[in-house]
């Protein structure tokens, strides 16, 4: 995304060079480690750091960790009732128009590991500065339905930060309130495509949230961020429609 205006070279410059040192070496900042606000958040740490036995571990868990075709942030706020943050793709784009996701996006040779490509692409996205961002694990990959191998990695982000969405690929950013997230009901969706060069109709789970549908690949995602940090087991499935 080197036309975006919120421009990646702007990113590295504020890429705190902990962040550097944390994935390649190891060696983490004590000052960058922030006061975690809720008890969700420290349970949610926790399960995703299961046999991690310091954050050192986890450095080397995190650059170690195969290079995927791309990555998206699940950016929760620190505060005492969180939320995730998620995103309505512009109507204008090619893939995915109109649709919610996390920010997030391909893979580029500078990067040097998933976790870098998340926090560079919602940089350029949102603005949502790396400074201000904690990285505490990771979920399992994901595939695309383009076929892209899609590595989720989980931030926690200082709260109400003036987030700007870059207009050529973003048309809003909202949040999900973590609390509701894990004790909502999904409701079935109707999603309507071209299958076989023939018009299908299929039926998903998803969540309404402030007037946007979370289905497809980043409703996936978060059941499993659900599933893995909450023990909460959502039937993600896709139904034909006869």
């Amino acid at each position: 995304m080197t036309n975006n205006i919120h421009h990646k070279n702007d990113f590295y410059q504020k890429l705190p060079k902990n962040y550097y040192n944390m994935l390649i070496t190891g060696r983490i900042d004590k000052d960058a480690k922030p006061v975690i606000k809720s008890v969700l958040l420290e349970q949610l740490m926790s399960r995703l750091q299961l046999g991690i036995n310091s954050e050192q571990e986890l450095c080397h868990q995190l650059n170690d960790e195969q290079i995927h075709d791309a990555s998206v942030l699940l950016a929760i706020t620190n505060e005492q009732y969180p939320k995730l943050m998620l995103t309505r793709r512009a109507s204008h784009i090619k893939a995915h128009a109109g649709e919610v996701a996390l920010a997030g996006g391909k893979h580029e040779d500078e990067d040097g590991n998933n976790v870098i490509t998340a926090l560079r692409e919602s940089y350029e996205e949102t603005l949502l500065h790396p400074n201000k961002t904690y990285v505490v694990g990771q979920l399992p990959s994901r595939r695309s339905k383009a076929g892209l191998s899609v590595k989720p990695i989980v931030a926690i982000v200082e709260p109400n930060q003036q987030l700007v969405p870059e207009a050529g690929e973003i048309a809003k950013i909202f949040w999900a309130d973590l609390h509701w997230l894990i004790d909502a009901n999904t409701q079935e969706y109707k999603v309507e495509t071209m299958f076989n060069d023939k018009p299908t109709i299929f039926l998903t789970p998803s969540w309404q949230v402030e007037g946007e549908t979370v289905w497809g690949l980043t409703g996936r995602i978060i059941a499993s961020m659900l599933d893995i940090g909450f023990n909460r087991q959502l039937d993600w499935y896709y139904k034909l429609v006869e």
